[in-house]
């Protein structure tokens, strides 16, 4: 396979672990979700209250987030209620070239394009439609979701889920989560990149110490996953931070600030080089060019 293809294969299957997920709750489970993590919300290595899962079986992947956000449930309901918001929540990462909310009758969908982590024709991206589910919004849950039924290479049946429930002292408590199935395709291209430009590269849980007693960390796909996890939990929280058109450079930099307090597992590209990419693709997004 010649290197430019292995790449864009390879950053399509990366991008395709991203968080989300399918098991919803209700408000009641949720909340005793939130009493059940309490220790961990409290006292974890990210110095702030989140916790992090992932999990592998034979030909499915699954990633969840479950955090504390300074977010009134008033606010988190009337923002990511709305698909544009998630347009503006996926344009934040790396990988996302470009989203656009998408009309046909009763049904709503996302276009993405899907590419590198630098600039490039949405020519050269993938496409990949996210349906828009039916919204749960009462006055203590929130459940948004989005289901594609083919991603990346042979990945497929994807069931994303976004909850959240009221807490005190105007904050909010959010589970971000999400399920995908994968084939053969993407087995190989993802074995022939975690063993190659991917080697280095880590996930959150500590799975031990080396003999100098500094924590090891996950790899293999599992750390892809909860790389991408985190990604789109400070997606989340930055756009919940500047929701506004106008706010695009502040969220923009906080994202980037955000990721860069985990540059071990997080840090892809310079400053820079990230805000003038994303500026760009809105700019391409507003203007309709490719």
């Amino acid at each position: 396979m010649p290197a430019a293809q292995f790449r864009r294969m390879v950053v399509l299957l990366c991008f395709a672990l991203m968080p989300w997920a399918a098991h919803a709750q209700d408000a009641a489970s949720l909340k005793s979700k939130h009493g059940s993590l309490s220790a961990q919300l409290a006292n974890n290595p990210f110095k702030r209250p989140l916790v992090l899962e992932s999990s592998e079986s034979s030909n499915r992947l699954a990633g969840d987030i479950y955090a504390v956000i300074d977010h009134s449930f008033a606010e988190v309901k009337q923002t990511l209620q709305l698909p544009a918001s998630w347009c503006d929540v996926l344009m934040l990462h790396l990988n996302t070239k470009y989203c656009a909310v998408a009309k046909a009758g009763a049904d709503t969908s996302l276009s993405v394009a899907l590419g590198r982590k630098f600039d490039q024709p949405l020519a050269d991206a993938q496409r990949v439609k996210f349906v828009w589910q039916p919204v749960v919004a009462g006055d203590d849950y929130l459940n948004v979701g989005l289901a594609a039924a083919e991603g990346p290479l042979s990945t497929r049946d994807y069931k994303i889920v976004l909850e959240s429930v009221p807490l005190e002292g105007n904050k909010s408590f959010i589970h971000l989560s999400y399920s995908y199935a994968y084939g053969t395709a993407a087995r190989l291209a993802m074995q022939a990149y975690l063993s190659t430009i991917g080697s280095d590269k880590s996930g959150f849980t500590v799975t031990g110490k080396d003999d100098k007693g500094a924590p090891k960390y996950i790899g293999g796909v599992r750390g892809v996953v909860e790389r991408n996890t985190m990604r789109y939990y400070l997606a989340i929280d930055a756009f919940l931070d500047a929701p506004a058109s106008a706010q695009l450079d502040a969220r923009l930099g906080a994202w980037f600030d955000a990721t860069e307090r985990y540059a071990l597992q997080l840090h892809e590209t310079e400053r820079n080089d990230y805000l003038t990419m994303k500026r760009n693709e809105y700019q391409r997004m507003k203007t309709g060019g490719s």
